[in-house]
């Protein structure tokens, strides 16, 4: 008996199914039902259309539920062999997704989402090559490879310009490869032209360098694309222990923080309702430079009058100036509001450049992190809005498109502050002012699910958690038999992929990162290519030196 699928990968017969249920597949007698596996990728042939689809279950069937309760002795090479493919045999769930016209002649562009399902005993085989380039496109400037689909060798590309055109996502619980699939899309995003990208780098892994599983180094966006990507620095001595000048770094003044960075902060500082609400009324008390007066502010008697001034509880208050003295104590942070951070990442991002803000020492500062990205955050989105409506009808106005990277997202994005941050409107807004999130996080059931909602293309590596498994399918049609898929991935380089830039949902294995041929795929040269380059440019034009 054959271990392998059938000529030309036939796998076997449709034999049941329903649109909303999906296929039930018969496995043909020659096929190891060992050698399917959940997510794989298969079409099915009926007589008008051809149907694409995927594997979302493994089962063992027999025809005789007798030989189930008295399972027959199978010793005998001749009657195990009479069985197998017969009264038992494997059988697949498949969903299909999408279909396309067997009428070369039809004027149906590409194929469309299925909308009916194909007859009884239609073949179905494994996707070939031809197949998912067919579904998903080749390499172009459109097009950027992200991995391959389950056992084959194709590249399976995202449509960049779709999927910054909306909010995305990253999931995947720790070591399942979350960080190296994100400096994937960056870097495709950055080759496709397509956008600017801004990532507020929490562990210092996109800017200059980064680390495997292995703790081996691999190289950052900075190193593959030097004149293309700047490096923003909250920690210049951390930048440079590990052998990066920034291009600018980062100060932030007292003056620049604002009630709303405040309610951000209440988790990560520990503060009551009362407490983070205070901040407004000191504003409106003391001005912009409220929290430097605040700070200064006297004890005791003093104190208890700025309370009944504020009619604002003294011990809520007092652990307030308590909890945000710790921000003084951050060496980026000063008096002064003559910074302009702000504008430097802008000049950057308006010549088409990409900015990676690495954290140093700060990245494990939950509290820094969150501050300054929502800060910066707020004021580039209020200049992008500004922007935007006055270029309100002239699209050669209009700022280049952005798309925002931030991790542990479920601290800007939870339930109670969602509705409020400057993240929660961009991930509502859908590119409305030409800015978009790339949301990094293993726990995607701590973000508001209307955020969830909103995302446009999730890539989800393996995530063992209940909540975090239904918070990923949040408004997603076949949710059910996609959450089968995914509580099924391998532990490390496998994703699934879903959404708006995909056209239909597909398990893959992600691209290599990390070796020499993976970074000169990604056009990255280093000196002695470019050495050579040059001498053989010099060589054509002048002739070889004597």
């Amino acid at each position: 008996m054959n271990d392998s699928p059938g000529q030309e990968g036939r796998l076997g017969v449709v034999v049941k199914g329903s649109l909303t249920d999906g296929l039930r597949v018969r496995l043909d007698r020659g096929v190891n039902v060992e050698d399917v596996r959940v997510g794989r990728y298969v079409t099915a042939r009926g007589k008008l259309l051809r149907f694409f689809a995927v594997v979302s279950n493994v089962s063992l069937e027999t025809s005789d539920a007798y030989m189930s309760a008295a399972p027959p002795d199978v010793s005998d090479p001749f009657i195990a062999e009479a069985l197998l493919g017969t009264a038992a045999f494997g059988a697949l769930d498949v969903e299909p997704v999408l279909a396309l016209s067997n009428d070369p002649l039809a004027l149906v562009e590409g194929p469309q989402p299925a909308k009916t399902i194909p007859p009884h005993f239609s073949p179905v085989h494994l996707a070939s090559e031809d197949d998912v380039r067919l579904v998903f496109g080749e390499e172009d400037e459109r097009h950027f490879w992200i991995g391959s689909p389950l056992d084959m060798e194709t590249r399976l590309c995202l449509d960049v310009p779709e999927f910054v055109m909306r909010s995305n996502g990253v999931f995947g619980k720790s070591g399942t490869g979350k960080t190296f699939l994100t400096r994937l899309l960056l870097a495709g995003i950055l080759q496709s032209g397509a956008a600017s990208n801004l990532v507020f780098d929490m562990q210092s892994e996109y800017g200059w360098k980064g680390y495997s599983e292995d703790s081996r180094e691999v190289k950052g966006l900075k190193q593959l694309f030097p004149s293309r990507v700047a490096v923003f620095s909250l920690d210049e001595e951390s930048s440079r222990r590990r052998g990066l000048t920034p291009d600018y770094v980062v100060r932030v003044g007292l003056d620049e923080v604002e009630p709303e960075d405040v309610q951000l902060l209440r988790e990560s500082l520990s503060l009551s309702d009362v407490a983070a609400d205070a901040a407004y009324s000191l504003q409106r008390h003391f001005g912009k430079s409220w929290l430097a007066h605040f700070l200064e502010h006297p004890t005791g008697d003093a104190f208890r009058d700025l309370a009944g001034a504020l009619s604002v509880n003294e011990r809520a208050l007092s652990t307030l100036k308590n909890r945000l003295s710790r921000l003084k104590r951050l060496k980026f942070m000063d008096k002064g509001s003559g910074h302009d951070s702000v504008g430097r990442i802008l000049q950057y991002l308006d010549r088409g450049m990409h900015v990676v803000l690495e954290f140093g020492r700060y990245g494990s500062d939950t509290a820094a992190y969150v501050l300054v990205a929502n800060l910066l955050t707020r004021r580039i989105y209020e200049r992008y809005q500004r922007e935007s409506e006055e270029a309100m009808g002239d699209e050669a106005r209009k700022p280049r498109p952005l798309v925002i990277t931030i991790e542990e997202a479920h601290k800007f994005l939870n339930p109670g502050v969602a509705s409020q941050t400057t993240f929660g409107a961009i991930a509502r807004e859908m590119r409305k002012y030409n800015v978009t999130l790339l949301v990094v996080d293993q726990r995607p059931s701590g973000i508001d699910d209307e955020v969830m909602s909103q995302l446009g293309t999730k890539l989800t590596c393996l995530l063992d958690n209940e909540k975090d498994l239904d918070a990923v399918m949040t408004g997603v049609s076949g949710s059910r038999r996609l959450r089968s898929v995914l509580a099924r991935l391998e532990s490390k380089r496998q994703a699934l992929v879903f959404g708006h830039a995909v056209p239909m949902p597909v398990v893959i294995e992600t691209r290599e990162y990390g070796s020499a041929e993976s970074y000169r795929e990604l056009g990255f040269r280093d000196a002695a290519e470019l050495r050579a380059q040059v001498e053989r440019e010099t060589d054509e034009l002048f002739g070889p030196d004597d």
